[in-house]
Protein backbone atom coordinates (compact mmCIF):
# COMPACT_ATOMS: atom_id res chain seq x y z
CA UNK A 1 0.00 0.00 0.00
CA UNK A 2 2.46 2.38 1.08
CA UNK A 3 5.52 0.87 -1.42
CA UNK A 4 3.71 0.62 -4.35
CA UNK A 5 3.95 -2.71 -6.37
CA UNK A 6 7.62 -2.18 -7.64
CA UNK A 7 8.85 -3.59 -4.81
CA UNK A 8 7.57 -7.11 -6.14
CA UNK A 9 10.27 -7.40 -8.69
CA UNK A 10 13.08 -4.57 -7.32
CA UNK A 11 12.90 -5.43 -3.39
CA UNK A 12 14.60 -2.62 -2.23
CA UNK A 13 11.83 -0.31 -2.85
CA UNK A 14 9.96 -1.91 0.05
CA UNK A 15 12.30 0.74 1.96
CA UNK A 16 9.76 3.38 1.21
CA UNK A 17 8.05 2.26 4.25
CA UNK A 18 10.77 2.97 6.37
CA UNK A 19 9.64 6.79 6.14
CA UNK A 20 6.45 5.30 8.82
CA UNK A 21 8.66 3.67 11.48
CA UNK A 22 7.35 6.38 13.60
CA UNK A 23 4.16 6.70 11.91
CA UNK A 24 1.71 5.75 14.99
CA UNK A 25 -1.13 4.22 12.45
CA UNK A 26 1.53 2.49 10.41
CA UNK A 27 2.52 0.85 13.43
CA UNK A 28 -1.02 0.14 13.98
CA UNK A 29 -1.69 -1.37 10.73
CA UNK A 30 1.60 -3.37 10.70
CA UNK A 31 0.91 -5.17 13.91
CA UNK A 32 -2.82 -5.87 13.16
CA UNK A 33 -1.50 -7.77 9.98
CA UNK A 34 0.85 -9.64 12.31
CA UNK A 35 -1.49 -10.42 15.00
CA UNK A 36 -3.36 -11.71 12.06
CA UNK A 37 -1.00 -13.84 10.84
CA UNK A 38 -0.73 -15.15 14.66
CA UNK A 39 -3.86 -16.25 14.60
CA UNK A 40 -3.99 -17.91 11.71
CA UNK A 41 -0.86 -19.68 12.65
CA UNK A 42 -2.55 -20.54 16.06
CA UNK A 43 -5.33 -22.34 14.43
CA UNK A 44 -3.04 -24.73 12.55
CA UNK A 45 -1.01 -25.98 15.43
CA UNK A 46 -4.56 -26.28 17.37
CA UNK A 47 -5.61 -28.80 14.28
CA UNK A 48 -2.16 -30.31 14.09
CA UNK A 49 -0.40 -30.34 17.10
CA UNK A 50 -3.36 -30.16 19.64
CA UNK A 51 -2.33 -27.17 21.24
CA UNK A 52 -3.64 -24.11 22.42
CA UNK A 53 -1.37 -21.25 22.05
CA UNK A 54 -2.22 -17.29 22.41
CA UNK A 55 -1.91 -14.83 19.77
CA UNK A 56 -0.54 -12.58 22.01
CA UNK A 57 1.84 -14.01 23.60
CA UNK A 58 5.32 -13.58 22.14
CA UNK A 59 5.77 -15.86 19.15
CA UNK A 60 9.26 -16.84 19.37
CA UNK A 61 10.32 -19.24 16.38
CA UNK A 62 13.22 -21.43 15.27
CA UNK A 63 12.25 -23.46 12.09
CA UNK A 64 15.41 -24.97 9.87
CA UNK A 65 17.70 -27.91 9.50
CA UNK A 66 18.49 -30.22 12.66
CA UNK A 67 22.03 -29.53 13.36
CA UNK A 68 23.86 -29.55 16.66
CA UNK A 69 25.57 -25.95 15.26
CA UNK A 70 22.35 -24.27 15.10
CA UNK A 71 22.23 -24.85 18.57
CA UNK A 72 18.02 -25.87 19.08
CA UNK A 73 19.47 -27.72 21.71
CA UNK A 74 20.53 -24.20 23.79
CA UNK A 75 17.30 -22.63 22.80
CA UNK A 76 15.53 -25.85 24.44
CA UNK A 77 17.50 -25.69 27.72
CA UNK A 78 16.83 -22.65 27.65
CA UNK A 79 12.87 -22.45 27.69
CA UNK A 80 13.86 -25.49 30.22
CA UNK A 81 15.86 -22.42 32.75
CA UNK A 82 12.57 -20.69 32.22
CA UNK A 83 10.14 -23.11 33.36
CA UNK A 84 12.38 -23.80 36.66
CA UNK A 85 12.39 -20.35 37.20
CA UNK A 86 8.19 -19.87 36.77
CA UNK A 87 7.68 -22.90 39.33
CA UNK A 88 9.81 -21.73 41.90
CA UNK A 89 8.46 -18.03 41.74
CA UNK A 90 4.90 -18.33 39.24
CA UNK A 91 3.89 -14.92 39.98
CA UNK A 92 7.21 -13.42 38.65
CA UNK A 93 6.66 -10.51 35.89
CA UNK A 94 7.02 -12.41 32.86
CA UNK A 95 5.43 -11.97 29.28
CA UNK A 96 3.72 -14.85 27.70
CA UNK A 97 5.85 -17.04 25.12
CA UNK A 98 5.12 -19.51 22.65
CA UNK A 99 8.33 -20.87 21.57
CA UNK A 100 8.37 -22.96 18.01
CA UNK A 101 10.60 -25.29 16.31
CA UNK A 102 10.63 -26.45 13.05
CA UNK A 103 13.12 -29.00 11.30
CA UNK A 104 13.76 -32.38 9.95
CA UNK A 105 17.26 -34.02 10.89
CA UNK A 106 19.21 -36.55 9.07
CA UNK A 107 18.09 -40.19 8.89
CA UNK A 108 20.85 -41.40 10.75
CA UNK A 109 21.80 -38.39 12.98
CA UNK A 110 20.84 -39.89 16.15
CA UNK A 111 21.74 -36.97 18.15
CA UNK A 112 19.71 -34.93 16.53
CA UNK A 113 16.86 -37.11 16.77
CA UNK A 114 17.51 -36.93 20.48
CA UNK A 115 16.96 -32.85 20.82
CA UNK A 116 14.11 -33.19 18.19
CA UNK A 117 12.86 -35.77 21.21
CA UNK A 118 13.39 -33.54 24.87
CA UNK A 119 11.78 -30.68 22.32
CA UNK A 120 8.77 -32.64 22.30
CA UNK A 121 8.82 -34.07 26.18
CA UNK A 122 9.75 -30.59 26.97
CA UNK A 123 6.54 -29.42 25.65
CA UNK A 124 4.92 -32.47 26.64
CA UNK A 125 5.74 -31.51 30.32
CA UNK A 126 5.31 -27.47 30.10
CA UNK A 127 1.65 -27.14 27.81
CA UNK A 128 0.18 -29.53 30.56
CA UNK A 129 1.51 -28.05 33.71
CA UNK A 130 -1.43 -25.76 35.19
CA UNK A 131 0.78 -24.31 37.89
CA UNK A 132 2.79 -21.77 35.13
CA UNK A 133 -0.97 -20.33 34.22
CA UNK A 134 0.17 -20.91 30.45
CA UNK A 135 2.43 -18.57 30.20
CA UNK A 136 5.42 -20.85 28.05
CA UNK A 137 3.81 -23.04 25.37
CA UNK A 138 6.14 -25.17 22.96
CA UNK A 139 5.46 -26.13 19.75
CA UNK A 140 7.27 -28.70 17.33
CA UNK A 141 5.66 -28.57 14.03
CA UNK A 142 5.66 -31.31 12.28
CA UNK A 143 6.94 -32.07 8.61
CA UNK A 144 8.38 -28.88 8.37
CA UNK A 145 7.73 -27.68 4.60
CA UNK A 146 7.15 -24.38 2.39
CA UNK A 147 3.95 -25.04 2.79
CA UNK A 148 3.74 -24.18 6.53
CA UNK A 149 6.64 -22.15 6.41
CA UNK A 150 4.71 -19.32 4.76
CA UNK A 151 2.21 -19.69 7.91
CA UNK A 152 5.28 -19.70 10.76
CA UNK A 153 7.46 -16.60 9.00
CA UNK A 154 4.59 -14.22 8.62
CA UNK A 155 3.22 -14.98 11.82
CA UNK A 156 6.84 -14.42 13.63
CA UNK A 157 7.60 -11.99 15.99
CA UNK A 158 11.50 -13.05 16.71
CA UNK A 159 13.66 -14.75 14.59
CA UNK A 160 15.96 -17.29 16.34
CA UNK A 161 19.32 -17.18 14.12
CA UNK A 162 21.62 -18.89 17.08
CA UNK A 163 24.14 -20.61 15.59
CA UNK A 164 27.93 -20.96 17.00
CA UNK A 165 29.48 -17.90 15.69
CA UNK A 166 32.17 -18.91 12.52
CA UNK A 167 29.88 -22.23 11.80
CA UNK A 168 27.35 -20.68 9.86
CA UNK A 169 27.45 -20.38 6.34
CA UNK A 170 25.02 -18.06 5.55
CA UNK A 171 21.55 -18.94 6.39
CA UNK A 172 18.48 -17.54 4.53
CA UNK A 173 15.59 -18.80 6.70
CA UNK A 174 17.02 -15.23 8.92
CA UNK A 175 16.17 -13.04 5.59
CA UNK A 176 12.54 -14.18 5.47
CA UNK A 177 11.98 -13.46 9.06
CA UNK A 178 13.68 -10.43 8.52
CA UNK A 179 11.11 -9.58 5.35
CA UNK A 180 8.16 -10.51 7.74
CA UNK A 181 9.07 -8.24 10.42
CA UNK A 182 10.54 -9.96 13.07
CA UNK A 183 13.88 -9.11 14.22
CA UNK A 184 16.89 -11.13 14.85
CA UNK A 185 17.87 -12.83 18.11
CA UNK A 186 21.32 -14.25 16.75
CA UNK A 187 24.90 -14.34 16.96
CA UNK A 188 27.37 -12.42 14.82
CA UNK A 189 27.40 -15.15 12.43
CA UNK A 190 26.48 -16.04 8.59
CA UNK A 191 23.86 -13.56 7.09
CA UNK A 192 23.24 -11.96 10.07
CA UNK A 193 26.33 -9.86 9.90
CA UNK A 194 24.61 -8.46 6.73
CA UNK A 195 20.95 -8.55 8.42
CA UNK A 196 22.36 -6.20 11.64
CA UNK A 197 24.19 -3.94 8.79
CA UNK A 198 20.85 -3.08 6.89
CA UNK A 199 18.91 -2.60 10.37
CA UNK A 200 21.05 -1.48 12.93
CA UNK A 201 21.84 -3.11 16.32
CA UNK A 202 19.20 -1.77 18.17
CA UNK A 203 16.77 -3.37 15.99
CA UNK A 204 18.33 -7.04 16.94
CA UNK A 205 19.37 -8.74 20.00
CA UNK A 206 22.51 -9.66 19.51
CA UNK A 207 24.48 -12.17 21.56
CA UNK A 208 27.25 -14.58 22.07
CA UNK A 209 31.18 -15.00 21.60
CA UNK A 210 32.41 -14.22 18.03
CA UNK A 211 33.38 -16.08 15.42
CA UNK A 212 37.13 -14.95 16.86
CA UNK A 213 36.75 -15.84 19.99
CA UNK A 214 35.53 -19.66 19.07
CA UNK A 215 37.88 -19.45 16.28
CA UNK A 216 40.81 -18.77 19.05
CA UNK A 217 39.35 -21.71 21.98
CA UNK A 218 39.32 -24.22 18.88
CA UNK A 219 42.84 -23.39 17.90
CA UNK A 220 44.26 -23.09 21.41
CA UNK A 221 42.00 -24.67 23.65
CA UNK A 222 40.97 -22.81 27.17
CA UNK A 223 37.63 -23.50 27.04
CA UNK A 224 35.99 -25.80 30.24
CA UNK A 225 32.26 -26.54 30.33
CA UNK A 226 32.87 -28.62 33.17
CA UNK A 227 33.68 -25.10 35.29
CA UNK A 228 30.22 -23.35 34.36
CA UNK A 229 28.36 -26.96 34.85
CA UNK A 230 30.38 -26.52 38.63
CA UNK A 231 30.08 -22.65 39.40
CA UNK A 232 26.33 -22.07 37.98
CA UNK A 233 23.55 -23.80 39.76
CA UNK A 234 21.12 -22.90 37.57
CA UNK A 235 22.62 -24.19 34.75
CA UNK A 236 23.47 -27.40 36.41
CA UNK A 237 19.64 -27.70 37.43
CA UNK A 238 18.71 -27.64 33.76
CA UNK A 239 21.37 -30.20 33.07
CA UNK A 240 20.40 -32.47 35.72
CA UNK A 241 17.09 -32.63 34.18
CA UNK A 242 18.00 -34.19 31.33
CA UNK A 243 18.56 -37.38 33.13
CA UNK A 244 16.81 -37.19 36.48
CA UNK A 245 13.65 -38.31 34.74
CA UNK A 246 11.61 -34.31 34.85
CA UNK A 247 11.11 -34.88 31.24
CA UNK A 248 11.25 -38.71 30.77
CA UNK A 249 10.42 -41.71 32.86
CA UNK A 250 13.69 -43.13 31.08
CA UNK A 251 16.26 -41.23 32.72
CA UNK A 252 18.81 -42.65 30.06
CA UNK A 253 16.92 -41.15 27.03
CA UNK A 254 18.72 -37.81 26.79
CA UNK A 255 22.19 -39.09 28.30
CA UNK A 256 24.23 -38.68 25.06
CA UNK A 257 23.02 -35.35 24.71
CA UNK A 258 23.84 -34.71 28.35
CA UNK A 259 27.31 -35.69 27.83
CA UNK A 260 28.16 -34.20 24.75
CA UNK A 261 28.24 -31.41 27.11
CA UNK A 262 30.79 -32.07 29.61
CA UNK A 263 33.88 -34.05 30.07
CA UNK A 264 32.81 -37.60 30.56
CA UNK A 265 34.33 -40.76 29.16
CA UNK A 266 31.60 -41.36 26.89
CA UNK A 267 32.38 -37.36 25.04
CA UNK A 268 36.10 -37.09 22.90
CA UNK A 269 35.32 -33.30 22.64
CA UNK A 270 32.54 -31.62 25.44
CA UNK A 271 30.34 -28.81 24.46
CA UNK A 272 32.19 -28.35 21.03
CA UNK A 273 29.14 -25.93 20.16
CA UNK A 274 29.63 -24.22 23.13
CA UNK A 275 26.97 -23.75 24.43
CA UNK A 276 27.00 -23.48 27.98
CA UNK A 277 29.73 -20.88 26.87
CA UNK A 278 27.01 -18.90 25.55
CA UNK A 279 23.87 -19.26 27.80
CA UNK A 280 23.98 -16.63 30.16
CA UNK A 281 24.56 -14.16 27.45
CA UNK A 282 21.57 -15.61 25.39
CA UNK A 283 19.28 -15.97 28.49
CA UNK A 284 20.00 -11.54 28.58
CA UNK A 285 19.09 -11.07 25.44
CA UNK A 286 16.18 -12.78 26.38
CA UNK A 287 15.16 -10.73 28.52
CA UNK A 288 15.76 -7.72 25.86
CA UNK A 289 13.53 -9.21 23.63
CA UNK A 290 11.00 -9.07 26.47
CA UNK A 291 11.70 -6.24 27.50
CA UNK A 292 11.37 -4.69 24.06
CA UNK A 293 8.01 -6.12 23.36
CA UNK A 294 6.93 -4.78 26.37
CA UNK A 295 6.94 -1.35 24.60
CA UNK A 296 4.55 -1.76 21.71
CA UNK A 297 5.83 1.49 19.99
CA UNK A 298 9.40 0.31 20.00
CA UNK A 299 8.92 -2.91 18.47
CA UNK A 300 6.00 -2.10 15.96
CA UNK A 301 9.13 0.32 15.19
CA UNK A 302 11.82 -2.39 14.99
CA UNK A 303 9.41 -4.90 13.32
CA UNK A 304 8.49 -2.32 10.48
CA UNK A 305 12.33 -1.36 10.11
CA UNK A 306 13.01 -4.70 9.69
CA UNK A 307 10.72 -5.11 6.21
CA UNK A 308 11.80 -2.13 4.90
CA UNK A 309 15.65 -2.64 5.24
CA UNK A 310 15.21 -6.28 3.87
CA UNK A 311 15.93 -5.05 -0.02
CA UNK A 312 19.52 -6.27 -0.17
CA UNK A 313 18.25 -9.80 0.45
CA UNK A 314 16.63 -10.95 -3.32
CA UNK A 315 18.26 -13.37 -5.22
CA UNK A 316 17.80 -10.68 -8.15
CA UNK A 317 20.31 -8.88 -6.48
CA UNK A 318 22.46 -11.89 -6.03
CA UNK A 319 22.44 -13.16 -9.73
CA UNK A 320 23.10 -9.27 -10.99
CA UNK A 321 26.21 -9.16 -8.92
CA UNK A 322 26.78 -12.07 -10.63
CA UNK A 323 26.23 -10.63 -13.67
CA UNK A 324 28.42 -7.89 -13.30
CA UNK A 325 31.75 -9.36 -11.23
CA UNK A 326 31.68 -12.71 -12.25
CA UNK A 327 30.07 -13.65 -15.66
CA UNK A 328 30.55 -9.73 -17.05
CA UNK A 329 27.61 -10.12 -19.34
CA UNK A 330 25.70 -7.58 -21.28
CA UNK A 331 21.85 -6.83 -20.50
CA UNK A 332 19.70 -7.97 -23.38
CA UNK A 333 16.02 -6.53 -23.55
CA UNK A 334 13.38 -8.55 -24.90
CA UNK A 335 10.28 -6.90 -26.36
CA UNK A 336 6.71 -8.70 -26.28
CA UNK A 337 6.50 -9.54 -29.91
CA UNK A 338 10.57 -11.48 -29.70
CA UNK A 339 9.07 -13.27 -26.37
CA UNK A 340 5.78 -14.20 -27.99
CA UNK A 341 8.04 -15.56 -31.14
CA UNK A 342 9.96 -17.76 -29.02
Amino acid sequence: EYAGDGWITDLPKIEKIAKLADDTQAQKEFMEIKYKNKVRLAKYIKEHNGIDVDPNSIFDVQVKRLHEYKRQFMNILHIMYLYDRLKKNPDMPFYPRTFIFGAKASAGYERAKAIIKLINSVGDVVNNDPTIKGKIKVVFIEDYRVSNAELIFAAADVSEQISTASKEASGTGNMKFMLNGAPTLGTMDGANVEIVEEVGQENAFIFGMSADQIINYENHGGYDPDFIYNTDAEIRQVLMQLINGTFSSDTELFRDIYDSLLNTKNCSRADQYFILGDFRSYAEAQKRVEAAYKDEKKWAKMALLNTACSGKFSSDRTIQEYVDDIWHLDKVTVTKSEAAEK
